[in-house]
Formats: C-alpha cells, structure tokens, sequence
C-alpha cells in the first residue's frame, strides 16, 4: 500500500489529536465534573437558588434590587448595594463600571443640545459624583447625613479648576456644579470661585479635588459597586444603618430585626479574609416570613 503524504499525514495526527482532546476535554470531562458536584453539592451546582412557595424567588450567590417600577427603594426591606452589571445585578453582564479615584470630573449637560443618537444631551457623571449622589440619597432614605469627603452638599464632586494650571491661581471653577448652582466654596486662595458653564472647556485647569470637613456616615458599600457587580452580600454597617427604618415601616422592634441582620451574618472567608457580611435576599426573605 502506497504511504501517504508526508503532509497528508501531519494533518490527519493532528485532526485525530483534536477529536480526542475535544472528547477529552470538552464532553468527558465536563459531565464527569458535573456529576461529582451535582452528587457531592446539588444545591450549590445549581446555581445556590432559593425558593419560597414552590417557586426559584433568586440566587444566595446573585445579588438583586429590591426597588419598585420607578426604580425606588422599597421601604419595607434592606437595599442591597449599587451594581454596574448591565441594569443592575445582570449575571450576562457581569463587571465592574472600570472607573477609578481618579476619574471626577462630570462632562455636564449642555441644555438644548442632542447626542449622536439625536436624543437629548445628559452629560456624564464622574465616579465621585456618582458616589456623592448615592450617599445623598442613602442619608435621605435612611435620615442620617448623606455628607462624604470629596462632596459638595448638592451631591457631587468637589472638585475645582484652576488656572493658570501652574503659579498664581486668577481663576478657579468648581467644574461640578453647573450654573448658575452657588460654588460649595466661595473662594481658593483668594480668588473667587465660578460655577461652570456647560459646554465649556477646563482641561486646560488644574484639577484640585477639595477633601472638607465632612464625616461619612455612610457606609462604603452603599455606595459603590462591586467588582463584580453580583455581589449578594452588604456590610453589616450598612445593615444596621437600615435596621431602623426596616423596622419603623414593618412595626417590628427594632432588637428583632437586628437579631435576623445576625442570623443572616456569614463570617470572614477561612476566619480570616474579609469582613463579615449580610445576605440581602435571605434577610428580607427572613423578614417577609415573620407573617407566617
């Protein structure tokens, strides 16, 4: 029988490598995997859902809002923490918002002007103006002061331009607040301070972030997202800032709601990485079936 090709050969080793590291790799060792979690942990395989009632109600793994049609906190349970996965807590879109420290300057709405898409211009909020907002909203909500470091009383970044970017300042703008919003400062070294005017150019400035004297009472998870953006847990802090409100809208004392934020407390990962942490959904859940 006459040999093959040289190349011919090549390619049918390589094709037969494929098909058994396809078999391999990509049927046998997966169901076999699969089987072993699904025997050994068949809550956790999957996918840890929680039901109530005869029905999947969410995940212990996957965080969720629990907000109404509007999008407004529903009074009666515990927040869970911002998310930048899609809408909000979309495993499809699982991540983080990719902004960091350094990112706080907003590009402000020019009124009357359209985007790309030919929709009306709404700017973008900087990631420490987005934190501002949220503590703002999270101290309203839970009737505490939503003041943070780095924020101005309105919500937004406290954040300056200055110019010259170099030597002595002749003109600063609070590049945050849009006119004709009153500046969180009145002056900086001497020099008045501006509102900004929408539409014009500060990169020219000097950026001065303005730290103040404010205290955060806000816990850091209430207002910033995780890595993630599926993250099913808060602080026990920001827990317990919501414990009163949970319990004023619910009519419950205040010691039994605080004894289910304890119930529903998981320790420090191995004892010793992290921080304890509160499952928002099995809390309220928990909540829900004091009725019964």
């Amino acid at each position: 029988m006459e040999r093959l090709p040289g190349w011919l050969r090549v390619h049918l080793a390589a094709l037969r490598a494929l098909l058994v590291l396809t078999a391999v790799t990509g049927v046998i060792y997966p169901l076999v995997t699969t089987g072993v979690v699904q025997a050994l942990f068949p809550g956790k395989a999957g996918g840890s859902l929680i039901e109530r009632d005869g029905r999947s109600v969410g995940s212990a793994l996957i965080g969720q809002s629990f907000t109404d049609a509007h999008g407004a906190p529903i009074r009666t349970y515990f927040q869970s923490r911002p998310s930048a996965a899609g809408a909000g807590y979309d495993p499809t879109s699982s991540g983080a918002s990719n902004l960091g420290p350094e990112d706080v300057l907003d590009v402000l709405a020019v009124p009357g002007a359209k985007n790309a898409a030919g929709e009306p211009d709404t700017g973008r909020q900087s990631l420490l103006t987005k934190v501002c907002a949220r503590s703002v909203a999270v101290g309203a909500l839970e009737g505490v002061s939503g003041a943070r470091p780095y924020c101005t009383g309105d919500g937004v970044g406290a954040v300056l331009k200055v110019f010259p970017a170099v030597g002595t300042p002749t003109r600063v703008v609070s590049a945050n607040q849009a006119c004709p919003a009153k500046p969180f400062i009145a002056g900086y070294q001497g020099v008045p301070v501006e509102c900004a005017k929408p539409g014009e150019d500060l990169a020219a400035g000097r950026t001065v972030p303005v730290r103040g004297a404010a205290r955060a009472v806000v816990p850091a998870d209430a207002v910033t997202a995780s890595g993630s953006g599926l993250d099913p847990h808060i602080s026990v802090a920001y827990a317990e800032l919501q414990a009163p409100r949970v319990a004023k809208e619910r009519g419950i004392p205040l010691e039994r709601v605080r004894r289910l934020i304890t119930d529903n407390t998981t320790g420090r990962a191995l004892g010793f990485m992290g921080e304890p942490a509160v499952n928002v959904l099995q809390l309220n859940l928990d909540l829900d079936g004091m009725r019964r």
